[in-house]
């Protein structure tokens, strides 16, 4: 194995780790912010308001976002794969 194969390698596996952890991470960041701003025009300060909503929307993100995520997950180790059988 070459330094430029593994280079390629780790640069498919982070890449892939962004598309399956970005939409989740966005959505929850959505939720947050737009939490967030409510509390800051009510002034409502309670610390616990955000954890249900948010605990809420991540799993509905994850259940819609399941396919998309276990498609990339699954092509990342096909092209793993291949590299085994093939020696590289």
């Amino acid at each position: 194995m070459t330094g430029s194969l593994i280079l390629d390698i780790a640069r498919d596996g982070i890449f892939t780790f962004l598309r399956v952890g970005a939409p989740v991470m966005l959505v929850a960041l959505g939720v947050g912010l737009a939490i967030s701003l409510v509390q800051a025009l009510t002034q409502i300060q309670e610390q616990t308001l955000i954890f249900v909503p948010k605990i809420i929307a991540v799993f509905s993100s994850l259940l819609i976002f399941l396919p998309f995520m276990s498609d990339a997950l699954g092509g990342y180790m096909r092209r793993i794969a291949e590299q085994i059988a093939t020696g590289g």
